[in-house]
């Protein structure tokens, strides 16, 4: 009895410490796969697949605008959709809580609020400069022109990286961007300016595909007031 008991006793010990070692060689395999994975990433591989995704691409996408004034601390939010060409040609369709949209050619920028039959227009060089207000998706080189990147955190299913203006202006102290993985959708857009305000944007159902440039124009409604922001 005493040597059954030992030997059922020696094959449960047995069992057990087989299991320690599998289950610490798996906890092992799945944080070196990470690491790896992290390690394999580089701001330039990042950058060369955001290139690869965007430029000279059209695309159009839902959003979710979320804006933060810190002062006052106030939230206010915002729906739509948006449509974006290289070079530098946007147009932003706010739909909730009221309409309005920002269209620009790439040279001249329109915000046209119909509910007040008014229209603003000035240049869209000094509206979106150095890539404010999401300009760098119809232009993905801006990043590489104006900002240094690095990478923030890795994972899976994305990638953060956060840019720096090189030129230091009251809209843009830093910018976080969210890329989807394998794909280099870029899928949030977080941006702080001087003062500590955020605007965050959310995109969905991002499509690339061929827009017609005529979209970019707009042609002012006969009556509209004009206010020139020059």
């Amino acid at each position: 009895m005493q040597k059954t008991s030992a030997r059922i006793s020696g094959n449960c010990s047995g069992k057990i410490h087989a299991f320690v070692l599998i289950f610490t060689f798996a906890v092992c395999l799945v944080f070196s796969q990470a690491y790896g994975a992290k390690e394999s990433v580089t701001i330039k591989s990042v950058m060369a697949g955001l290139e690869a995704r965007y430029s000279g691409k059209s695309f159009e996408t839902s959003f979710v605008q979320i804006s933060r004034l810190d002062a006052l601390d106030m939230v206010e939010k915002a729906s739509g959709r948006a449509l974006f060409a290289y070079p530098g040609r946007m147009k932003w369709e706010y739909l909730s809580p009221d309409h309005h949209e920002i269209i620009t050619n790439g040279e001249t920028v329109w915000i046209f609020r119909p509910d007040e039959n008014q229209v603003m227009k000035g240049s869209a060089s000094s509206f979106f400069r150095a890539g404010a207000g999401g300009a760098f998706l119809s232009d993905i080189k801006i990043i590489k022109d104006h900002y240094d990147a690095r990478i923030k955190s890795v994972n899976p299913s994305w990638i953060d990286i956060s840019l720096i203006p090189r030129i230091k202006t009251d809209q843009i102290a830093s910018i976080s961007v969210k890329i989807a993985r394998p794909g280099f959708e870029i899928t949030k857009v977080t941006t702080v300016n001087a003062y500590g305000d955020t605007t965050v944007f959310e995109f969905h159902d991002i499509n690339f595909r061929k827009i017609n440039p005529e979209i970019f124009e707009f042609a002012i409604p006969s009556g509209t007031s004009v206010i020139n922001m020059n």
